[in-house]
């Protein structure tokens, strides 16, 4: 079994086919969205798929610390509260399988009720620290 994170974006990614932005959805599309989605996280608790997952607020801020160690916040980067939405990690036997996930994902209702088709960043979570060798 290999562990992937599925990231779903704000911004950043491609532009979905159904590109409306989520402020923009009625009440009724909202729940059809959260729906499919813990449909979808349901199904994987059962096949023994599903890790976790969580939807981030767009509050947040970089936090670093000073040469005291207090903390400073922000930064002259791209913050992660403009660009990451949420985010899910599974637990499956093949990186093929993982795709076929995400893009059943990417399948969730937006505006309308049609399929938003949005982009998901699949990424492999690091399964053991890299060996140096010199």
């Amino acid at each position: 079994m290999a562990k992937y994170l599925m990231l779903k974006h704000y911004r950043g990614a491609p532009a979905s086919a159904n590109d409306i932005p989520m402020d923009q959805w009625t009440p009724d599309e909202v729940s059809a969205h959260i729906k499919y989605m813990q449909d979808f996280a349901n199904r994987l608790v059962e096949t023994g798929e599903f890790v976790d997952e969580l939807a981030l607020t767009p509050q947040g801020s970089f936090v670093s610390s000073d040469s005291d160690g207090r903390p400073i916040t922000d930064g002259p980067f791209a913050e992660t509260k403009d660009l990451i939405a949420g985010f899910m990690v599974i637990d499956v036997e093949s990186y093929e399988r993982a795709l076929e996930l995400a893009a059943e994902l990417s399948l969730a209702p937006g505006a309308g009720g049609k399929p938003i088709h949005e982009w998901l960043e699949l990424r492999p979570v690091l399964s053991s620290l890299p060996v140096v060798t010199e």
